[in-house]
């Protein structure tokens, strides 16, 4: 598969029978949120959502688009998630790259190699997404923007995908930051600190100018994918979607901004922000279950709106989990296995199940060949890229199913001694932790749960966990048919 655009991919899921269209008048405040998040969490039901009939717009609304295991994959072009960590696999071995030292230099070397390169962007002069323009007196209050939760300080666009430009570097930067109407010309831009947009904004603050913003509405999967990865400043997220699409994604220039935005996007949004100028944003029901706080962000001002003539409205509900943004961190669990194999080569599987909100628990096995190897793991971890957000990290042996979180569960709560495994230190935070005495920093958790030896201070003898014997396994699976019982 090879997906183009959102069309292409609504179709596709609506052909596997997960879609569903809504034709009954649905209001964008907090109904089209009810639905979603029933639907979401169905163990029978869930599917994607078409709602075709919102009060109010003309546009109809799509949430829960990869909302499944399956849907994800689809989007990006494959029937399981674990296929674009494989091929990421082969294309970082030490034989494609090279004897590249250090992380920073294995991502640089892996932006050039051949096989990524190839899928780089390809810049048109005609594209669906500027099929109506709109620079006079443009206005958001044709878009059907959702207000998600009672709570939220407003209507959020909810799946957006913000594109600036390093003011110092000229690096661009696709990522998903929620927006806050405040009215038809103006927005929030809930950056978080550690996010590539808020280099981008330090920078232009710096240098005392504008930062130029565009918000693509509706791109191709395999992008409004891409603009969730933590990616390395190094690495192109146009680039990474092209990869994972396996063609060039289409960028067209914008209207009134300098910025390449695109092509196949349903609706775009252009615009600014001014450095100095922040304003209150939130409250917000955030992805941690949990409503993040009001705080001062930069403001988007809205220079001109393009989008296709029939354009749908991608948004994506976020509240406590499992939800869409719990399949995309999946992906991203999978894809990004291979980097963290390349500092860290003892490293089995690695787990952000849903009930850690994907960054507050990180359960990862090892193949422990030495003393002290799940501690070094742990520290690894908590300087690497974005897991120096994790909150809490458990570290087990190889044999022990980390995708299995009873066992995951079962196995630390056995083997850890709190005085001699616990690792407890201060350091940053994600943005959204409200547990923490201050925002963005405060102290993490680690459980080295791994088997210990004579050298780390354990001087019994470490027992066996209890299993059948195969051949009584083997005389009872052929009995079992016979014996009238259910699993």
């Amino acid at each position: 598969m090879s997906i183009h655009n959102l069309r292409e991919f609504i179709r596709l899921i609506e052909k596997q029978g997960e879609l569903k269209r809504i034709k009954a008048p649905i209001s964008r405040d907090l109904e089209i949120a009810e639905i979603t998040d029933r639907v979401s969490k169905s163990s029978t039901g869930n599917v994607a959502l078409l709602f075709e009939n919102v009060e109010g717009s003309s546009i109809p609304v799509l949430t829960n688009a990869f909302g499944s295991m399956k849907r994800m994959a689809w989007a990006l072009g494959v029937d399981d998630l674990e296929e674009p960590g494989r091929r990421l696999a082969k294309l970082i071995s030490p034989e494609q790259i090279g004897p590249q030292k250090g992380l920073a230099n294995r991502v640089r070397q892996f932006g050039q190699a051949v096989d990524l390169v190839r899928f780089g962007p390809k810049l048109v002069n005609k594209a669906p997404c500027q099929e109506v323009i709109v620079t006079q007196d443009p206005s958001l209050s044709a878009l059907p923007i959702m207000k998600c939760w009672p709570q939220d300080g407003g209507r959020f666009i909810t799946m957006p995908l913000v594109i600036t430009r390093d003011p110092a570097t000229g690096r661009r930067n696709v990522g998903t930051y929620r927006l806050q109407v405040y009215d038809g010309q103006t927005t929030g831009l809930h950056w978080h600190l550690h996010k590539g947009a808020a280099q981008h904004h330090r920078a232009a603050l710096e240098a005392g100018q504008r930062l130029e913003v565009a918000v693509a509405l509706g791109a191709e999967p395999a992008l409004t994918y891409a603009a969730t990865a933590p990616l390395p400043p190094d690495l192109d997220e146009v680039l990474l979607a092209g990869w994972l699409a396996r063609h060039k994604i289409e960028m067209i220039k914008g209207v009134t901004v300098d910025l390449e935005v695109p092509a196949q996007a349903e609706i775009v949004l252009e615009g600014y922000m001014d450095p100095q100028e922040s304003r209150l944003e939130g409250p917000f029901g955030d992805h941690t279950g949990f409503y993040s706080l009001e705080d001062q962000y930069p403001v988007f001002h809205l220079t001109a709106i393009t989008h296709r003539k029939d354009p749908v409205y991608q948004a994506t509900l976020v509240g406590r989990p499992p939800m869409e943004d719990y399949y995309m961190g999946k992906a991203t669990e999978r894809l990004f296995l291979p980097l963290i194999r390349l500092v860290l080569p003892e490293v089995v599987d690695v787990n952000m199940p849903w009930q850690g909100v994907f960054h507050n628990l990180v359960l990862v096995s090892i193949k422990k060949t030495y003393p002290g190897q799940g501690r070094k793991v742990i520290s690894a971890l908590w300087g690497l890229m974005l897991l120096m957000l994790s909150k809490l990290i458990v570290v087990v042996d190889e044999d022990v199913d980390v995708q299995d979180l009873d066992q995951a569960l079962w196995w630390m709560c056995n083997n850890f001694d709190p005085r001699r495994d616990l690792v407890v230190m201060d350091g940053p935070l994600d943005d959204l932790d409200h547990s923490s005495p201050t925002a963005h920093y405060g102290a993490k958790l680690a459980i080295d749960a791994t088997r210990k030896t004579a050298e780390e201070g354990h001087l019994r003898p470490w027992p066996e966990a209890i299993t059948m014997d195969p051949a009584t396994r083997a005389i009872i699976d052929q009995k079992w048919p016979s014996l009238g019982l259910k699993l």
